[in-house]
């Protein structure tokens, strides 16, 4: 792969000016492409709607938790220092002759966009809206029925995977090229060369190997490209395909992942694992005391260990005390965090640099924290959380009336959008629901349903429903709900 390829300044919909309007708007506007599509990202509605969106704990009412939108602008100041960072290590390291100083630039402003769009797909509850999403249409596609037939029967191999293995990256990439309507079927027009860093899981539905990642961890397979981590989820729908074929092809990765997808992904992880343990504390399900006994025993377990254990925390927490801080247990906790932030920029750094080689040959199959120090805290904290967190019987609870809300608007918006657009007429109670989904959503679907046959608009109806619900923030999703159960 060739960073002048990766790096492609080309959108979708290229603009069409006269020359003397080019020279003027060149003249006038020194904004470089890649500023220009921060601008379209944060004036979107779509990511305005983040902010009422779960990152772990749905619609709570503290001001300190962490919502979507904080977390994507997390997300997007770490990968901008990781993209400064690796940019100085190739030049400094000098990794590559075709690497000019000029793009270090541009790759900050490319990875701070892709960490603002890089959740904009999700739907409201977390991660655990996709799963809910899932298990609907894992459990309720072959029971559908349309003209007596079983929905996944007229739908294709992989029209019904797209649905029943429903991705938050895969609808990112669909929302941002084509659902805001705003000028045209284009969506936010965003350059190739972001697009292609969103990108997480560069492979089709069919593809999917869900053990991969697993296997990769076990380190029993290594090499081949049926071993590499991005192959457990889809990146892109069947409806999206010419749109992925069109990025890939015009930055030259192919099916292998862009190289600031690694970036984007480490600085994802490294934003929600730092930040479930903050959020953690924070709520009273983790305390010092817990946290710094796990500390001990993951340094028993790795003796020769190099970044900041439970002797930087206690160090932190006597300095509370000197200060006289109100809380030296929070100031502990919180400052050390701040620690173990530095010191896994450093390890994602020295990640990519390490395996320059293989990321740009499109070779290397696990993430930037693979084979540095930051490898077993990375594991750690995100173990931690699943035991004092996700694992929690309030979380459960929560999860479970998630669930019940997400159930009730795919049965009836389902079965409200089977025969839209079909010369069978509509029930009255259908027509109503209908009535509630996105003019955007219906326009962007008549548009790209024009001269497809009856099973690519059955499959596109079933994505308008997945479009308006993801298109929910928490709260609406919640507030819909209980209006429509007569709940006061």
């Amino acid at each position: 792969m060739e960073w002048s390829r990766l790096l492609s300044e080309k959108r979708i919909r290229q603009h069409s000016h006269s020359s003397g309007d080019t020279h003027a708007k060149d003249r006038f506007d020194l904004r470089s492409e890649f500023e220009k599509d921060y601008h379209r990202i944060i004036g979107s509605a779509s990511f305005r709607r983040l902010q009422d969106k779960t990152q772990v704990f749905p619609l709570d009412q503290s001001d300190f938790i962490r919502t979507r939108l904080t977390h994507s602008l997390e997300v997007a100041s770490f990968g901008k220092s990781l993209g400064h960072n690796i940019a100085e290590n190739i030049l400094a390291c000098h990794l590559d002759p075709s690497f000019p100083p000029q793009m270090k630039e541009d790759i900050c402003h490319i990875l701070e966009c892709a960490g603002l769009i890089h959740d904009i797909g999700n739907p409201p509850f977390g991660h655990f809206g996709e799963e809910a999403i899932r298990d609907w249409f894992s459990q309720n596609l072959s029971k559908l029925r349309f003209s007596e037939t079983p929905v996944d029967q007229l739908l294709t191999p992989q029209m019904c995977q797209d649905l029943i293995h429903f991705e938050g990256n895969a609808q990112a990439l669909r929302l941002v090229t084509k659902l805001h309507y705003l000028v045209d079927e284009h969506g936010m027009n965003l350059t190739f060369a972001l697009l292609n860093t969103i990108i997480k899981y560069p492979i089709p539905s069919t593809d999917i190997q869900p053990d991969s990642e697993n296997l990769l961890k076990q380190k029993k397979v290594q090499g081949t490209f049926s071993s590499y981590v991005w192959q457990h989820k889809m990146g892109y729908y069947l409806a999206e395909q010419p749109i992925f074929e069109a990025i890939v092809s015009e930055t030259g990765c192919g099916h292998h992942r862009h190289p600031l997808t690694f970036i984007l992904e480490a600085a994802d992880d490294l934003a929600y694992k730092t930040a479930d343990i903050e959020d953690a504390f924070v709520k009273g399900f983790l305390s010092y005391r817990m946290l710094f006994e796990e500390l001990v025993q993951l340094e028993a377990r790795f003796p020769d260990h190099s970044f900041p254990g439970s002797q930087a925390l206690e160090t932190l927490y006597h300095r509370g005390l000197g200060k006289k801080v109100r809380n030296p247990e929070s100031y502990a906790v919180k400052n050390w965090i701040i620690q173990i932030q530095g010191f896994l920029i450093q390890c994602a750094t020295q990640g990519f640099t390490m395996h320059y080689t293989a990321i740009m040959n499109g070779t290397f199959c696990q993430d930037l924290y693979y084979e540095t120090a930051g490898c077993h805290l990375m594991d750690f904290l995100g173990d931690v959380a699943f035991r004092y967190v996700f694992s929690s019987s309030q979380i459960y609870q929560m999860e479970m009336r998630e669930s019940v809300i997400l159930n009730f608007l795919l049965d009836k918006f389902v079965q409200a959008t089977l025969y839209y657009d079909t010369p069978q007429p509509l029930g009255t109670i259908d027509k109503r629901y209908l009535s509630l989904i996105s003019d955007n959503y219906k326009t962007a679907y008549l548009y790209h349903s024009k001269d497809c046959s009856p099973s690519e608009k059955l499959y596109l109806r079933l994505l308008l429903v997945t479009d308006y619900i993801c298109g929910m923030t928490d709260s609406y999703a919640m507030r819909l709900y209980k209006e429509l159960n007569l709940i006061i």
